[in-house]
């Protein structure tokens, strides 16, 4: 059986945009890697699912919207612009994903965007990446 790459990452569209984190975290390979290309990568399915668990926290509302989307072999690249509601602040920002599709899972997914545009846009004063959730 054949697995087409961009169906993969339309599963994964969908889960985001459903603020389906579990689906979201097991939609990757359990060694994956999530890469936001200014910071350093999250490796494996279950530091990945804390981190999105972390991040969809705030998150009341998201859609993905897609401009652009091409396959090249197992990759997935696409061109978008994320828009959301993240605890009652509205924003919008660019984004370029690059996705590695392994059978049916997301094996490596890099993310290029403006990391302050995304901080300003979460209503936040500093950068989330080293908070931790509180017990």
């Amino acid at each position: 059986m054949t697995t087409d790459p961009k169906a993969v990452v339309q599963k994964m569209i969908d889960a985001w945009d459903a603020r389906d984190w579990k689906r979201v975290s097991n939609l990757f390979t359990d060694d994956g890697v999530l890469h936001s290309m200014m910071l350093e990568p999250i490796v494996g399915k279950a530091n990945i699912g804390k981190r999105i668990d972390l991040l969809g926290a705030g998150i009341e509302s998201i859609t993905l919207h897609i401009h652009n989307m091409s396959v090249t072999g197992n990759t997935v690249f696409i061109e978008r612009t994320d828009e959301f509601v993240f605890n009652g602040h509205h924003g919008k920002v660019p984004v370029v994903g690059v996705l590695e599709v392994e059978g049916e899972k997301i094996k490596a997914w890099r993310e290029y965007y403006d990391r302050a545009e995304l901080v300003a846009a979460m209503g936040l004063k500093q950068d989330f990446h080293n908070v931790e959730p509180a017990h």
